[in-house]
């Protein structure tokens, strides 16, 4: 099961990634392709129905829909939204990464990747389960307690990737709690044969909006103010700390405005951006903040 849920992905991303480089592609050409491809069985092509059950999965996994022109009969992936674009470009870069990495074995021990530990065991049965709507069933070792948790139920919400980890976030069964969980924490992972009802209120979207990293406790949105250098704005301007990110110039400085929860992963980004950013508001991510900073330099004076 677990080889064949990985190969799949595989398929998939193939499936994906194919159609997109073409721009559009016929049927007869993506089956010369296919066979070609070390998915096929003996170099046969892909059968129709395999096709189908294929552009469902796709569709229903990733939101990504491969459309037919009726006049042309070509194939091709219609355009969506930026998060979805996001998902996309993960999956066909980690895919590509690999297929890459693969053909140039004799250079590989000069190429160094960063390692995404929790991808490797687990990934596969969790979009299973996530996709299926299956309970998620195993035992939980976070860094924060010293024994590790047995028999964690989870019906599975969504997945989200942050600083090469994964995370699954669902309703934890015994508790009744929406609860985020890391992939490589996990062990003795099984997928329940029973399916369950999402719950209909729970919007994903609006809960990973308002968020920089991963929500382990629910606050409230803030509005946060930060102010920085001209130089270091570039590099927000270049790659915003968050989506709802907006910059008012000012002559030797630049303030950025958000909308997020306070989060412990955003309060450890503006640490580690130092000197170069201040916060201005809200005035308890302030207080956060200098806190850390005095407890830390008390840590270096201290004999």
């Amino acid at each position: 099961m677990h080889h064949m849920a990985r190969n799949l992905l595989g398929r998939y991303v193939w499936l994906i990634d194919t159609i997109r480089r073409f721009g559009s592609i016929k049927r007869d050409k993506l089956n010369q392709l296919w066979a070609q491809s070390p998915y096929s069985d003996d170099g046969g092509p892909l059968p129709r129905r395999t096709f189908y059950n294929y552009r469902a999965a796709i569709e229903e996994l990733f939101s990504i829909s491969i459309e037919c022109n009726p006049a042309t009969y070509e194939y091709y992936i219609a355009a969506s939204d930026d998060r979805q674009e996001g998902v996309t470009d993960w999956l066909l870069n980690s895919a590509a990464m690999s297929n890459v990495l693969s053909t140039v074995s004799d250079v590989s021990d000069r190429i160094f990747l960063e390692d995404v530990p929790s991808a490797r065991r687990y990934l596969s049965q969790v979009i299973s389960a996530l996709r299926e709507h299956r309970q998620v069933r195993f035992t939980y070792r976070p860094y924060t307690r010293s024994t590790p948790t047995p028999g964690v139920v989870v019906e599975p919400y969504f997945l989200k990737i942050f600083r090469q980890r994964w995370y699954l976030t669902g309703r934890n069964i015994h508790d009744d709690k929406v609860k985020t969980y890391a992939l490589d924490r996990m062990e003795d992972v099984t997928v329940s044969d029973d399916t369950f009802e999402p719950d209909p209120t729970f919007d994903a979207e609006s809960y990973v909006r308002d968020t920089f990293g991963i929500v382990f406790s629910q606050g409230e949105p803030k509005e946060v103010a930060l102010r920085t250098d001209p130089r270091q704005a570039k590099y927000f301007r270049a790659l915003p700390l968050h989506h709802s990110q907006r910059e008012a110039v000012h002559d030797d400085y630049s303030i950025f405005y958000y909308r997020l929860r306070l989060t412990p992963d955003f309060l450890q980004e503006i640490l580690s951006l130092g000197p170069k950013v201040t916060v201005i508001a809200p005035p308890e991510l302030r207080a956060m903040v200098t806190a850390e900073l005095r407890e830390t330099l008390a840590r270096y004076e201290s004999k």
